[in-house]
C-alpha cells in the first residue's frame, strides 16, 4: 500500500488531481501512473476528474509536467492543466515565471494578475503546426483550413491543427452548436476511422460580439469537458483564420466551465498563443494505493476557499451560454 498525497485543482472548470512525484516515498513508473488515472478520475467510483497532472524533477527548467488523460493515455498538452501545474512549481520553486518541461516543448508560465478577484496565470501554448502528419492526420492535402471532410458533414467547413496535441474545430450557428452534431462528430473520429488513427479533440466555436467566441469541446481521451485550453488556443487561431479577431489582440473564449483570455502572436509565420485565466484550487487529500490489487481509497484533508470566488467568474460563463 503506497500513500501518495494530491492536489484537486481546475482550470476553467477542466478539472485535474495534481500528484508532487517529488514528494513520494516511491517512485511512479508508467504503468503506475496509467492505473491511476483510469482508478482515481473515475467519477463514480473514484476522486473524480478530466486527468491527472504529475510533477516531476527536470535536469534544464524549473519542474515538468506530465499529463494522463481519465482514459489512462498520455496527453501531449493541456493548457488548462499547465497553469494548474505552472502555479504550483512557481509557489514551490519561489518564482512568479517559470519554464515548465512538457512532451512536446519547454513552455514559459507566469502570473498575470487577477481578474474578478481571482488570480490568472499565463502559459505559452507552442509548438503549432497545420502539418496533418503532426496530429497525425491521413489526407493527401498539405493542410486542411475551412474544408469539408467527406463522412463528417455535408455543409461543415473543419480546420485541423496541432497545439501540440491534435484539433479538429469548425466555426457553426447556434443551432449546430446546441444540437447533437459535436458528439456524433467526435464518437467518428475518436472510434475506428481512416482520418485519425489516435483520434482527435473536436470543437465547434460559435463568435458572440466582436473579441468574443464560445467554444464547445470533446476531448479526446475524456469526453465532453467544461473547457480545454489547448481547444481555446486553437480555436483562437481558427477564428483569426476566418477574418473575425486579429493577431496580438486580447481574444475573450467562454466555455460552459468559465472564460479565458488568448493572444495569438505570428512571428513570420510561426504562430505561438498566450492562454491566460485562471488556477483554482479545490482541496488537498491522500490516497492510499495497492497497485498489486487496483484498489484504493482516499480521504480529503483541506478544503480552499478559491472556489466559492471563481463561482462569480463561472457566472459570466454561464450568462454567455444562457443566452445563446
Amino acid at each position: 500500500m503506497q500513500s501518495i498525497p494530491f492536489r484537486k485543482v481546475h482550470g476553467s472548470k477542466n478539472d485535474f488531481l495534481l500528484i508532487d512525484e517529488n514528494n513520494l516515498s516511491q517512485s511512479l513508473n508508467p504503468s503506475m501512473r496509467k492505473k491511476l488515472a483510469q482508478s482515481l478520475c473515475n467519477r463514480t467510483k473514484g476522486i473524480g476528474s478530466d486527468g491527472i497532472l504529475f510533477i516531476q524533477k527536470s535536469k534544464h527548467c524549473d519542474g515538468k509536467m506530465e499529463i494522463y488523460n481519465a482514459d489512462g493515455t498520455v496527453a501531449a498538452m493541456c493548457g488548462n492543466g499547465l497553469r494548474c501545474a505552472g502555479r504550483y512549481i512557481m509557489e514551490q520553486v519561489g518564482k512568479e515565471k517559470i519554464v515548465v518541461e512538457t512532451m512536446k516543448a519547454d513552455l514559459s508560465v507566469q502570473k498575470y494578475g487577477d481578474e474578478d478577484s481571482i488570480p490568472f496565470i499565463q502559459v505559452e501554448i507552442s509548438p503549432i503546426s497545420f502539418d496533418p502528419a503532426t496530429l497525425p492526420f491521413h489526407t493527401d492535402q498539405k493542410q486542411v483550413i475551412n474544408e469539408k471532410i467527406p463522412g463528417l458533414s455535408d455543409t461543415l467547413l473543419f480546420t485541423a491543427v496541432s497545439v501540440p496535441n491534435p484539433h479538429l474545430l469548425s466555426i457553426v450557428s447556434k443551432k449546430v452548436l446546441l444540437s447533437d452534431e459535436l458528439f456524433r462528430i467526435a464518437s467518428y473520429v475518436n472510434g475506428k476511422n481512416p482520418y485519425f488513427p489516435d483520434g482527435v479533440n473536436v470543437s465547434f466555436i460559435y463568435p458572440l460580439k466582436e473579441g468574443e467566441i464560445f467554444v464547445r469541446t470533446y476531448e479526446r481521451g475524456v469526453g465532453f469537458t467544461n473547457a480545454c485550453g489547448t481547444a481555446m488556443s486553437a480555436a483562437s487561431i481558427v477564428t483569426i483564420l476566418n477574418g473575425l479577431h486579429q493577431y496580438e489582440k486580447p481574444l475573450t473564449v467562454y466555455n460552459p466551465g468559465g472564460y479565458v483570455k488568448t493572444i495569438v502572436h505570428n512571428d513570420s509565420g510561426t504562430l505561438s498563443v498566450d492562454l491566460i485565466g485562471n488556477a483554482t484550487y479545490c482541496f488537498d487529500g491522500n490516497v492510499n494505493v495497492n497497485f498489486e490489487s487496483d484498489s484504493f481509497d482516499w480521504v480529503k484533508e483541506r478544503t480552499y476557499e478559491e472556489e466559492r470566488a471563481y463561482s462569480l467568474l463561472e457566472n459570466k460563463a454561464k450568462e454567455a451560454f444562457s443566452s445563446l
